[in-house]
């Protein structure tokens, strides 16, 4: 990667559930952060990597001392490949939800603490495949192509991670309790941002708290070749962003297979989805998919399912295994009712318990399973890490605006070069999840 003195960008991306890469192609993901395999993602000739920490599923306390483990062992690898002559320049992305729910300021106060100093860290959740823009501070989601503030929608209404505002610097105060004011938080306006914002990202110091509004790509692209041009001069900044702040800062390529010809990864025309969102979008996802002609539905009592029952598991195997005997594609799918909790502790219990029988069905997935489409991003990490057993992959491409497809090692055990659709839960129209299907299996 270079001669020693000769600095190399990478942008390391420490990411909450796997949806992060829903706008790149060609980079691993890391589903384990030693320093062995953190230095060989650090070698790769790919200019960002992603390490799958999963915190979204955790409480704080768990959650700071994942990331915190994370980053001593990014530090300990920095460190031993600048002695080996490979001087890696790190940009640092804390990669979380593009409506706001995630664990902030938990793990970017962590990594600063670990990583630091920095001069500045940046709030950008835009997403644009996904209909999320920033304006005048505010975060906004299109519905129909209308922007409403995220803080209208359910996703500020979450029972883990709900907020009260829209407007990101007043969500700064809310989310720091007051430590940092709404006033004390900078904003990167458009008219900022597309006149050119480098001379001010140069002044910053003391871990400034900034706001970047985006509207399409090339704002973020402007935005990014005026951080490069910062970071070249010294300065260090840390980044808590959705995906589309990625597209700009990888600059990579088109994906080399196309969308529409994803369907020449799967091993077989009939797979597996697996379903764990339950955000109203995914259940009408869900809808539009069971009219398909060669699918078969399997519902998942989750009471059943919370008291780890084995005979339970072998009948939703034995379901499967009609449901390909019949040349057909199992939807799984857990109980649509959405449950109230008496706080985020029993909510996150809930989840985990739920998960836990869902990858005991995936660990056991018969081999004619020719692809997997995971909905949900807590289920996709637990799919790839627990249920698959994954310590890495590479993400191919995109199947849609913001689905990535990964594939499982040529060893993996039972399912060598699996594709793996990683689907977040809040992303497409009604029809995504039928089109994803319909494009894996060469139907369009």
């Amino acid at each position: 990667m270079g001669a020693q003195g000769a600095w190399v960008r990478k942008v390391i991306v420490l990411d909450d559930d796997p949806t992060g890469s829903q706008t790149v192609h060609s980079c691993l993901l890391l589903m384990r952060w030693d320093t062995l395999t953190l230095k060989r993602a650090l070698r790769a000739e790919s200019p960002l990597f992603f390490i799958l920490t999963n915190t979204r599923s955790m409480g704080p306390d768990e959650a700071a001392d994942t990331v915190r483990a994370v980053c001593r062992n990014l530090r300990t690898a920095l460190d031993e490949l600048v002695r080996e002559g490979v001087a890696i320049r790190p940009i640092f992305v804390s990669r979380s939800d593009s409506t706001l729910r995630g664990h902030y300021p938990v793990e970017t106060d962590v990594m600063a603490e670990e990583l630091g100093p920095f001069d500045a860290h940046f709030l950008i959740p835009a997403f644009f495949e996904g209909g999320r823009v920033t304006r005048g501070g505010r975060h906004y989601i299109l519905m129909d192509g209308v922007p409403v503030p995220v803080h209208e929608t359910e996703f500020a209404r979450d029972t883990v991670f709900g907020y009260h505002n829209s407007d990101l610097r007043e969500y700064v105060e809310e989310k720091t309790s007051g430590r940092i004011g709404a006033d004390e938080v900078a904003l990167f306006t458009l008219a900022d941002v597309r006149a050119g914002c480098g001379a001010h990202l140069k002044e910053l110091s003391g871990n400034a708290c900034c706001v970047v509004d985006a509207v399409q790509q090339s704002d973020l692209d402007q935005f990014t070749r005026d951080v490069y041009e910062a970071v070249d001069a010294g300065q260090r900044f840390l980044f808590r962003s959705a995906a589309s702040l990625l597209t700009s800062l990888a600059n990579l390529p088109l994906q080399p297979v196309p969308p529409e010809a994803m369907s020449g990864y799967a091993r077989a025309a009939v797979g597996v989805v697996v379903v764990g969102s339950h955000v109203r979008k995914t259940t009408e996802q869900l809808s539009e998919l069971m009219h398909e002609p060669d699918v078969w539905a399997v519902e998942i009592d989750v009471d059943r399912a919370q008291r780890a029952d084995g005979a339970f598991v072998a009948q939703i195997l034995g379901e499967i295994d009609a449901a390909h005997a019949a040349h057909k594609t199992a939807i799984l799918f857990t109980s649509r009712t959405e449950r109230q909790f008496v706080d985020r502790q029993e909510r996150l219990r809930f989840g985990v318990a739920v998960s836990s029988f869902l990858m005991r069905i995936v660990q056991s997935l018969p081999e004619t399973t020719g692809f997997l489409i995971s909905k949900g991003g807590i289920t996709s990490n637990d799919v790839l890490s627990t249920g698959l057993a994954l310590d890495s992959c590479e993400v191919v491409g995109q199947i849609l605006p913001g689905c990535s497809v990964v594939c499982c090692p040529e060893d993996h055990p039972r399912h060598p070069l699996m594709p793996v659709v990683i689907f977040p839960g809040n992303v497409g129209d009604a029809q995504a999840l039928k089109t994803a299907y319909r494009r894996m299996i060469g139907r369009f």
